[in-house]
């Protein structure tokens, strides 16, 4: 597992990328907490304005992932249309920090930061292409390295900037700091990532705007993105149902959350490296449905906690199938397109956007016909119809989409 981090760090444009995707982590990690505390309770929007602004700018995010990576595989690199969103990350976040009002604060969550948000799968375009000529077992045990820096943001950050505000008559300060590590971001990309001569030909990739989108919605990437989505969801339902059970029905209280959260988190930077491991020595399909179906297991016996405790021994399943259910689709869904390395790795928002969607419709659902353990356990049967398709699709034995083949 350390080999992995040696091999990130052995390459100086991979070490870049992984530490670009760790200030890009910390912008996420330094204002979601207070996202909504800023816009509803500072600012005044009212409860249905946040949530038709929330999914709005989700709608965003993912248009902007796939246009970025279709404009960047038109022009053979990735390097100008990561500058562009780290300079809609510095003007977005700075926006709420200078000019807190509802009007700014809207345009800011609807169109900048979303658009910035486009650099989690531009950076692992990148990674991918300067990656070109890399062994698999390689590529995959960068992708999980990588994906493990993104979460080690996650634990650090809430906590540092907790620190550092408290007290504080506001949050907004969140919001600076977020703006400043997307310059870093910007300073990254201008400095750290070598200037690109006139692309080559062969790296350029011609095809129109509308043919590119077709790509995603043809029928060999859209069962494969969905069955990912269905296991993806499993990830959104438990970040609803875990605080709701946990403080009702298992009788804890709102710090056993934040502490049960922390020790997942920990445990997931550590699993990702082991599911690189795994996953470089078996195969991507295998890998994911082992991951999933604990994760299934886990979400199972969340549903039936009726104390605390129950909920704190379950952080280690959750752990481990979750930081599968994290790293592993990274790979898989790059090479649903394998020749686009921008379109591909925009699957990965398409992926983020879809199991979001997924996961709202099995919490009404859930909730319409159960309560909240039971919406637990109608989740982890949806993840395990997930891992029942991708089986059916790609199972061990045919030729594995993940292990390079194409859509």
């Amino acid at each position: 597992m350390l080999s992995s981090l040696s091999l990130v760090f052995r390459h100086a444009p991979i070490r870049v990328s992984a530490i670009a995707i760790f200030f890009f982590g910390f912008t996420g990690a330094a204002t979601s907490p207070y996202m909504s505390l800023i816009g509803i309770r500072e600012l005044g929007l009212s409860d249905a304005l946040y949530s038709v602004l929330s999914f709005a700018a989700a709608v965003v995010n993912v248009s902007a992932a796939v246009t970025a990576g279709i404009i960047a595989d038109r022009l053979g690199h990735f390097r100008s249309p990561m500058i562009l969103a780290a300079i809609f990350g510095i003007v977005g976040f700075g926006l709420v920090y200078l000019v807190p009002t509802q009007l700014m604060f809207c345009v800011a969550a609807l169109l900048f930061i979303p658009v910035f948000g486009s650099i989690n799968s531009l950076i692992f375009a990148n990674v991918k292409a300067i990656s070109v000529g890399m062994p698999v077992r390689e590529l995959i045990a960068v992708n999980s390295a990588i994906r493990a820096v993104l979460s080690a943001s996650w634990v650090l950050v809430p906590g540092i900037v907790g620190a550092l505000l408290a007290g504080g008559p506001s949050m907004l300060p969140a919001f600076l700091l977020a703006s400043l590590a997307c310059g870093v971001c910007l300073l990254l990309f201008i400095f750290g990532i070598e200037r690109n001569p006139p692309p080559q030909e062969e790296g350029r990739v011609h095809t129109s705007f509308f043919r590119s989108v077709l790509q995603i919605g043809s029928s060999s990437v859209l069962t494969r993105l969905f069955a990912v989505s269905l296991i993806s969801a499993m990830l959104h339902m438990n970040g609803t149902v875990l605080p709701l059970i946990l403080t009702g029905k298992a009788g804890g209280t709102p710090a056993d959350v934040g502490v049960i959260v922390g020790i997942v988190a920990f445990l997931e930077i550590i699993f990702i490296l082991f599911w690189g491991w795994v996953e470089a020595r078996t195969s991507t399909v295998l890998t994911m449905s082992i991951a999933a179906t604990i994760y299934c297991a886990y979400l199972v016996f969340l549903g039936l906690a009726d104390h605390p405790m129950d909920v704190y021994m379950l952080t280690l399943i959750s752990g481990l199938g979750a930081a599968g259910i994290i790293a592993i689709p990274i790979t898989y869904l790059q090479n649903l397109i394998s020749d686009r390395a921008g379109l591909g790795s925009s699957l990965i928002a398409v992926n983020i956007f879809v199991s979001g969607g997924l996961s709202s419709l099995m919490f009404a659902l859930g909730t319409a016909i159960s309560d909240y353990a039971g919406t637990a356990i109608l989740s982890a049967v949806a993840g395990l119809t997930g891992v029942v398709l991708l089986w059916v699709l790609d199972r061990p034995g045919r030729t594995e989409i993940a292990q390079g083949g194409g859509a």
